[in-house]
């Protein structure tokens, strides 16, 4: 029955699972925005302590993450009178779970992104993907009834839901519990549950996970510099520093006090008569291909390429249905963090101003699509070799399918987000999903039966595929036209 305790049960247990994942991404970046916005140097300026600086971006990560649970109460209350199987609305049911078993996990996440913003092998894409794996392991293994601290709450809610079900005399069936789309062989009966009641244990272990977080996010104290450049060893404030320092005028020979030489100039030719540059035109578009592939790769280390071609060789070696079934989704995950640099890089690394005289708009952002293209069709070579071998027409057209989607959807989130962020935060679930044998998100051919694929026609691949280019285009045009 859709009753206040029911509706807020499951939207804080939904609240608990999404936020946690999703969420981070939103929190992450405050200590890399007051870095980039150079806040980070008056910060280091003044008298404040690195853990009272800590301990406020920890409180405002989970402010905002907070502000969103407060939204979904919000629509859990609206769904139950739109539902209207019971109008009777009970704030302390309906709010209860959302203290109590979503707010713990998100002032974990709050701290989690504090933590990954401080160590420097995490603050970039990996830190990402590094997440992605915590969560899945904190979103499977906190169901579990021995999970430490309560875990997710769910075996909490479902125990008192089974207790409920027997008290009323029902057909318990095998005593599951689902969250979410779910697939029945019957229509499903209805019973009342009017929430469950925390045992003081559980209540405490919810308080002391709250205070974990706390301690959590405390603990980069240790090596934090908080701006300074001569704390934090790497730090681009320290490189700056440096540079300063060595162009800066020595302190025996004050400013503007030595002597100036002109510089001399010298004509090569007649005055009237200067050098001029021609243009060549000629194999323009090629070039400017060839040039955005450089930028997309530009700075991938050795052990990049090393794995990259150790999954090609596997791609040769290895059994066919090996192959298209674990090989073929590995290799499409391996540059995650590469396309994620389509269509935002311009703007996280200040270059926007300066692409944005360039004339031929629509030529370049097709040339950095072709770029991830090319990326995408490098790593995937070999699967596509072997089923061309095998003569596999519908894995192939699948193939193509996911050559055209990725860097597709890659640009189409990079431009209309302006951040890396979002395209690793949709594609990593949404290939978890996929190699999970999910057939309706299979994009690429990998989920198959009888050796077939049997996911979406390659067909609509290619037209989402053509959709995505198309915003791509619209959302450039716009942009170039609102700053005209």
């Amino acid at each position: 029955m859709y009753n206040s305790a029911y509706v807020g049960a499951v939207t804080a247990l939904a609240s608990a699972l999404w936020l946690t994942f999703g969420g981070f991404y939103v929190v992450r970046s405050g200590i890399a925005r007051d870095e980039t916005t150079r806040v980070g140097q008056i910060l280091a300026a003044a008298p404040l302590p690195t853990r009272s600086y800590l301990l406020a971006k920890f409180l405002s990560n989970l402010l905002v993450l907070t502000s969103m649970l407060g939204v979904l109460a919000v629509t859990a209350l609206l769904m139950q009178l739109a539902r209207g199987e019971n109008r009777s609305v009970n704030p302390v049911a309906l709010i209860e779970p959302f203290l109590l078993l979503s707010l713990p996990l998100m002032a974990l996440t709050a701290a989690a992104a504090i933590v990954f913003e401080t160590v420097p092998p995490l603050r970039a894409g990996f830190g990402n993907i590094v997440w992605f794996v915590l969560a899945l392991m904190i979103s499977i293994g906190g169901q579990s009834g021995s999970a430490p601290l309560g875990g997710l709450g769910v075996h909490q809610v479902a125990r008192s839901m089974n207790a409920s079900v027997e008290a009323q005399r029902l057909q318990t069936g095998d005593g599951g519990f689902s969250l979410g789309l779910t697939k029945v062989t019957k229509p499903l009966g209805t019973f009342v549950w009017d929430g469950f009641d925390p045992s003081g244990g559980f209540v405490l272990g919810r308080l002391v996970l709250i205070l974990l977080a706390l301690a959590v996010a405390l603990v980069p104290t240790l090596w934090f510099g908080r701006f300074d450049p001569a704390r934090s060893a790497g730090s681009p404030f320290r490189a700056r520093a440096e540079a300063t320092e060595t162009a800066a005028p020595s302190a025996t020979e004050p400013l503007g006090t030595g002597p100036v030489e002109a510089p001399a100039f010298r004509w090569s030719t007649a005055p009237g008569e200067l050098p001029r540059t021609e243009p060549t035109r000629a194999g323009a578009l090629g070039r400017l291909f060839v040039g955005e592939v450089r930028i997309l790769v530009q700075g991938i280390s050795s052990w990049w390429w090393l794995v990259a071609g150790a999954l090609t060789v596997a791609g040769f070696a290895l059994p066919m249905d090996t192959v298209t079934g674990m090989l073929l989704p590995a290799v499409w995950l391996w540059p995650v963090l590469i396309w994620s640099r389509l269509g935002s890089q311009q703007v996280e690394n200040g270059l926007e101003v300066l692409l944005g005289a360039y004339p031929a708009a629509r030529r370049r952002l097709l040339a950095e699509w072709v770029s991830g293209l090319v990326l995408t069709a490098v790593t995937g070579v070999a699967p596509l070799v072997r089923m061309l071998a095998e003569g596999d027409g519908a894995g192939t057209a699948h193939w193509f399918g996911g050559l055209l989607f990725i860097p597709s959807l890659a640009m189409a989130l990079g431009v209309v987000s302006r951040t890396h962020r979002v395209f690793q935060a949709i594609y990593l679930p949404l290939w978890y999903v996929l190699v999970n044998n999910v057939a309706a998100l299979d994009f690429m051919g990998a989920v198959r039966v009888d050796g077939r694929p049997t996911g979406p026609s390659p067909l609509l691949i290619v037209v989402l595929s053509a959709a995505m280019l198309a915003v791509v285009f619209l959302v450039g045009a716009a942009r170039r036209n609102v700053k005209g």
